[in-house]
């Protein structure tokens, strides 16, 4: 199936992806902090800026989308039918370069919890991120 959008329009679209305060970030933002956990935000000094850094528990957090980092069996995860071997490639570097930040940060003692975008859509998720925190 072909692009419903001509390049220019496509083009436009992907330019207002965000990757930062994206809406499964903010849930999660919203739920560390209603909970008392206090954090600081996208800190550069650490491998791959990780979207939450919590020092008191010395960990971060990335929250991944589903798409953009390739989540397996996950129904908001779909190759895209136009231009596959170049999503494939592009989706597996940044699966790639995720593996290489969180050994990073592991080596440096950080405690690394990746939540998915999907997770974010389940309350009970979230509570389970709490157990793993602390």
């Amino acid at each position: 199936m072909a692009d419903v959008h001509e390049p220019k329009t496509r083009s436009y679209n992907m330019s207002q992806i965000s990757g930062k305060d994206t809406k499964p970030e903010m849930i999660v933002r919203k739920f560390l902090h209603s909970n008392g956990f206090r954090y600081s935000l996208h800190r550069k000094d650490l491998p791959g800026k990780p979207d939450l850094v919590l020092p008191k528990y010395n960990s971060v957090i990335f929250v991944h989308g589903c798409f953009w980092h390739a989540h397996e069996g996950c129904k908001y995860f779909k190759i895209p039918e136009t231009r596959t071997e170049w999503w494939k490639e592009k989706l597996h570097k940044n699966k790639e370069r995720d593996k290489k930040h969180i050994q990073e940060l592991e080596e440096m003692g950080w405690n690394v919890i990746v939540v998915w975008e999907c997770e974010t859509k389940e309350p009970n998720n979230l509570k389970n991120l709490i157990l793993s925190i602390i």
